[in-house]
């Protein structure tokens, strides 16, 4: 590797605890992800990361190609993905592999797909659920991890990536990652458009990449099998999601869950009002994440929280502790920034509730217009300071 040359992360996942169900094992299985790599490179690795698994699993192949279509692949392009020479894995409970470098070239805006293909009964637990344009993912009955297209009569969309956690990319030296942190909102499009945004108007030299996880909170997490999908706290999350080769940013979008979550054990026994935090605490927590980020060199971006009027749960005393928290984030001088996602998607007459248009429907979650908003806000921020 020549001194000007670098490991830069230009794809990246959460890896959180998928949903339990009785069929968490899966046999003679493959998973198929194409992700858009944001950076040029000559080479890459692949992590694969077993985090929240109760037991070790086995990943009995797995192989790069360019994308070709939606689920295809050029096949001409086929690269086997090694560990130290050996086509087959075994990822321990909770830990991760790197791979071997794999030469293949990718220019920067052009899509590889992953296949990886699991021969023995396998804990589907290390997982996430994300969404948005560029994240898609597929399954497969049996080893179709080397077919140009999976046969569409056992084969599936799927939209949770399991144990694909990090691509890096050998690539320049002054090559860099941002990394968007957070829970559902962040799991959904807005990072896939800032990806889009910045490979389209970007500095040529940047990747975005996502690390969130549904229903995470900044301080609490679920001990039982009907949340605990909703992930780990933030103090676990952080430090093992957002510390990726080349990131030197992180964008910080985390905390409505703190807020929405408690109703009181009368209302739902696994949600007491214990777990509402103050003010106080929620900051504390968001402290937490700048000092240690600060502690790697990163710079910090503080996002603010969205509206929730209308939300299911909303009360004013919620609105009241979201407002405290958002004028912190708004004013502090411990971070390096603020990205004000909730003033791009509130309406100006009712700043409790989202704009017209800006709402998923469910008045926690924004549209699709509005996921743009929030990658145009952090796209001005980032690439226009």
């Amino acid at each position: 590797m020549t001194e000007n040359r670098k490991w830069v992360t230009a794809w990246g996942n959460a890896i959180s605890i998928s949903e339990r169900r009785p069929e968490n094992y899966a046999k003679n299985l493959t998973l198929r992800y194409p992700v858009r790599i944001m950076l040029d490179g000559g080479a890459l690795r692949f992590t694969f990361d077993n985090f929240c698994g109760s037991e070790a699993v086995t990943l009995t192949s797995a192989n790069a190609a360019m994308s070709k279509g939606e689920d295809g692949i050029s096949t001409e392009t086929l690269e086997k993905i090694t560990f130290g020479g050996k086509e087959s894995v075994t990822i321990p409970a909770g830990e991760k592999v790197v791979s071997d470098p794999v030469t293949l070239s990718v220019k920067r805006g052009e899509e590889i797909a992953v296949s990886m293909y699991f021969a023995d009964f396998t804990e589907m637990r290390s997982g996430v659920v994300i969404t948005g344009p560029l994240s898609k993912g597929f399954f497969a009955v049996g080893d179709q991890s080397r077919a140009e297209y999976p046969d569409p009569h056992t084969s599936k969309r799927t939209s949770t990536f399991y144990f694909l956690s990090d691509i890096e990319v050998l690539t320049d030296g002054e090559k860099r990652t941002i990394v968007c942190y957070g829970d559902s909102i962040t799991a959904q499009a807005w990072p896939d458009f800032l990806m889009l945004r910045t490979l389209e108007a970007g500095d040529g030299g940047t990747a975005v990449i996502r690390k969130a996880a549904s229903g995470t909170r900044i301080l609490r997490q679920y001990d039982n099998i009907t949340y605990d999908s909703y992930g780990l706290k933030g103090e676990t999350r952080f430090p093992h999601e957002v510390f990726v080769s080349g990131a030197d940013t992180v964008i910080i979008q985390h905390g409505i869950n703190d807020i929405i979550h408690p109703v009181g054990v009368e209302t739902n026994k696994f949600r007491p009002w214990s777990d509402l935090p103050t003010a106080e605490e929620m900051i504390d927590g968001l402290r937490f994440y700048i000092n240690e980020a600060k502690k790697r060199g990163l710079k910090v971006y503080l996002g603010t929280l969205l509206p929730i009027k209308g939300w299911r749960t909303y009360a004013d005393f919620r609105e009241k502790l979201r407002n405290e928290v958002n004028e912190w984030i708004r004013t502090t001088d411990e971070a390096d920034g603020v990205i004000d996602f909730d003033k791009a998607v509130r309406d100006p007459a009712d700043p409790a509730a989202f704009a017209e248009g800006c709402d998923s429907g469910d008045h926690l979650h924004p549209s699709a217009k509005a996921y743009e908003r929030m990658a145009e806000e952090a796209y001005g921020v980032l690439f226009r300071e």
